[in-house]
């Protein structure tokens, strides 16, 4: 049964990070709370799921010539940096408090989308009536 748990998991996720919303948002809370595993294990299986995702999504934007390779390097390089300081704090954190970043992290990113749809709204909105 465990198995078929994590499969669905792992399909739920690749679902959602197809769709472009990150399956890690989705992935991370699921194998926690439904499964044995670990906050830090949790976010270790998605980042071993995340790498193969984004060489395969990465190749494809390079050949439908989506990719500024300029502006790139710009946004990679802290990028990297920033992620090599943060999985080292990461690493020194509980399992508990981990959880609670993360939970705050998906806080803050569902509320700052929600912020751009409503403004997104209200200038279409002012659009239509200027028109």
């Amino acid at each position: 049964m465990k198995i078929f748990i994590m499969i669905l998991i792992g399909v739920a996720g690749g679902i959602i990070g197809g769709m472009g919303m990150g399956g890690g948002t989705l992935l991370i809370p699921l194998l926690v709370i439904f499964t044995d595993v670990t906050q830090h294990g949790a976010q270790a299986i998605n980042l071993a799921a995340f790498v193969p995702m984004s060489v395969v999504a990465l190749i494809i934007h390079f050949r439908n010539k989506l990719v500024d390779v300029k502006k790139a390097v710009w946004i990679a390089v802290p990028a990297t940096v920033t992620a090599v300081f943060s999985s080292l704090l990461a690493d020194k954190a509980d399992g508990k408090s981990l959880g609670r970043y993360f939970g705050v992290f998906l806080l803050a990113l569902g509320v700052y989308q929600l912020c751009s749809a409503i403004a997104d709204k209200v200038k279409k909105k002012r659009m239509e009536d200027r028109k």
